[in-house]
């Protein structure tokens, strides 16, 4: 009897053994996944405040941004941090604007960090100019204690600012701004809408060097160039049918579809090659529409259709089935990826077209902004295709 109770409790001793073994196995599995998920890298960005004078003489500024918007935005699509393609958010204010709170600077917030692009350009195409006091130093402090910069040290962070006053007026001095922002790892970019030696003796060199950012001058009054290409009506039509496979939902979706059909009007009021930059954005990952979009939406991971609503349907999923809304999703999000695919090949040889038919550099904002961003991204490894 001794010798089997003796048995069954060698037994018992090796069972457990073995269940402890298993359950620290296990344990240090799920350790190992939680470590990993801790220490995932953060998600990149690319932040770009842009700050426009808004005063009388800023037409062809506010106009210049407006044209050339999506061109910066394609050359942003571009980049990648470590094999990661970032994403990119734009903040807007406007200053110098008689139409604004004097008591506030002359100085508006029209868009915190936002990446829905339909947004940006609807607001870009909303301002106005009128009279103003510029107050540089002032503006670029309120951009940064009021947007959200985050502290991943591997993001891009720029103010973009341009203006063609003084840079010394305001009770902030811009030498403080600047340095505040250097603290903050935020780099600085001063665009002089005017002579370039005007702009030094008026201390916007000095601005961006103390913030280690770049200073150019640009003429804000000069006509944006396009270049017509032969590939630009067959990127127009793909635009038609990449619009056809968003699937609204949600209280906001037939309010954002419409954005986005007005925003392609406004960029095609400047040319069909502008809307057809446009139409390259659209087709770049920067160019997402969660918020509004199932197609888009399904990607998320806390996406679940399980949570979709009836009411927030559009009248071809109503009385779906579950499965009937995901297989009608799928089926868009393979047609928008074959469009996309289209569109990005056509923009190949596009580019190729204009880079033998343009002779120099001849859009100021855009040019000046795709040189700042790539001189400064280099020193966090940013590369571009």
């Amino acid at each position: 009897m001794k010798s089997i109770i003796t048995k069954f409790g060698l037994l018992a001793v090796l069972v457990c053994s073995t269940c402890n073994a298993s359950t620290k196995k296990q344990n240090d599995t799920h350790a190992l996944k939680d470590a990993i998920a801790s220490h995932t890298k953060p998600k990149q960005y690319i932040k770009v405040a842009l700050l426009l004078d808004t005063s009388n003489s800023m037409d062809g500024l506010i106009d210049q941004a407006k044209a050339q918007l999506w061109e910066i935005v394609n050359e942003l699509s571009y980049a990648k941090c470590d094999e990661n393609k970032p994403y990119l958010e734009i903040a807007l204010y406007e200053y110098g604007n008689d139409n604004l709170n004097g008591a506030e600077g002359y100085i508006r917030q029209v868009l915190s960090f936002s990446k829905d692009l339909d947004e940006i350009s609807k607001h870009l195409f909303s301002l106005t100019t009128k009279g103003g006091n510029e107050y540089c130093g002032q503006v670029i402090t309120t951009a940064l204690n009021q947007l959200q910069w985050n502290n991943n040290p591997d993001d891009l962070k720029l103010i973009f600012i341009a203006g063609n006053e003084p840079f010394t007026q305001g009770k902030i001095s811009y030498k403080t701004a600047s340095k505040l922002a250097s603290n903050k790892d935020i780099t600085v970019n001063t665009i002089f809408c005017g002579d370039y030696d005007q702009g030094i003796s008026s201390f916007w060199k000095d601005g961006a060097d103390l913030a280690n950012g770049n200073y150019m001058a640009i003429n804000h009054n000069k006509t944006t160039a396009y270049v017509a290409t032969p590939y630009d009506d067959e990127i127009l039509k793909y635009n038609k049918k990449l619009n056809e496979t968003y699937v609204t939902y949600n209280r906001i979706g037939q309010q954002k579809m419409q954005l986005q059909a007005e925003q392609d009007d406004n960029a095609k009021g400047y040319s069909n090659a502008n809307a057809v930059s446009r139409t390259v954005s659209k087709s770049s990952h920067l160019y997402k529409n969660s918020a509004w979009d199932l197609v888009d939406a399904s990607d998320d991971e806390d996406f679940k259709y399980e949570n979709l609503k009836e009411n927030e349907l559009p009248d071809e999923l109503k009385n779906k089935s579950k499965k009937e809304i995901k297989a009608y999703v799928s089926k868009k999000k393979e047609e928008r990826k074959f469009i996309q695919k289209k569109i990005q090949d056509l923009n190949i040889s596009r580019k190729q077209f204009i880079l033998k038919q343009q002779k120099e550099d001849v859009n100021g904002l855009e040019n000046a902004m795709i040189q700042a961003i790539k001189t400064q991204a280099k020193h966090k490894n940013y590369k571009w295709n």
